[in-house]
């Protein structure tokens, strides 16, 4: 049985911004357990892709515990990110590992909408989305504030997860995502809820050439998707 990622009671929006808050404190461990660590490697290149665009400044939308921000302020020379999240619970976290790293200076943490950014037009010279982009309530929406706050020749790069083309490899991906990362993630962090809504909200997202279209229906061109590790991730970079 396939599982939905959202009902139809309350908005989507509302339903992923209780989820990521009840989820927060577990969160880091189980993304970087259950992803074997590959996560971090991804974010990685989505720097070197930017750091060769020498960006003074960076929105890093749906932040989540802050994770890419931080990598960015650490691998792009005098660099200050701007990075927002709707859940108030991830926020949280990423204040504290922030302090602790001493970086408060360099990146500003701000709750808020991916639909309606409070920044102005062209505020950035680049922006960034890991894993956050499937959890917009109105994707063509959220696409289209980050065309409106990139400056003119400005990037964006989005790292998010996908479905592998290989019929094998697809079949071993998601059987570990719809069997045994529901099981687990679900028994630490007492909400298996949370862990299943991860390969269905993946299942529900445009694949990479629709994706694309989207992105420049928004206002990018130039798209292109760089595919990680056999497809479970795609990298996808656009111009403004």
């Amino acid at each position: 049985m396939t599982v939905k990622p959202y009902d139809n009671r309350t908005s989507k929006k509302s339903q992923v911004r209780t989820m990521f808050d009840r989820i927060a404190p577990r969160y880091d461990l189980l993304n970087h357990t259950l992803s074997f660590n590959i996560d971090r490697l991804w974010r990685r290149r989505v720097v070197r892709i930017l750091r060769r665009r020498n960006p003074e400044r960076i929105l890093d939308l749906a932040t989540g515990t802050g994770d890419l921000a931080i990598d960015l302020v650490r691998g792009i020379p005098g660099v200050r990110v701007t990075a927002v999240d709707l859940s108030e619970g991830m926020l949280d976290v990423a204040r504290r590992k922030v302090a602790a790293r001493g970086l408060g200076d360099r990146i500003e943490l701000v709750q808020g909408d991916a639909e309606r950014l409070v920044l102005p037009d062209a505020a950035v010279d680049a922006a960034t989305v890991a894993f956050g982009v499937r959890n917009f309530g109105d994707l063509e929406a959220g696409l289209g504030e980050l065309a409106r706050t990139i400056r003119p020749g400005g990037t964006v790069a989005i790292l998010e997860f996908s479905r592998p083309r290989n019929p094998l490899f697809r079949a071993l991906y998601e059987f570990y995502t719809g069997r045994i990362l529901p099981r687990i993630g679900g028994a630490v962090s007492r909400d298996r809820k949370a862990y299943e809504y991860l390969p269905a909200s993946v299942g529900e997202f445009p694949a990479p050439e629709a994706f694309m279209g989207l992105m420049e229906q928004a206002g990018f061109r130039n798209c292109r998707a760089r595919s990680q590790s056999f497809g479970i991730a795609q990298i996808y970079v656009g111009e403004r």
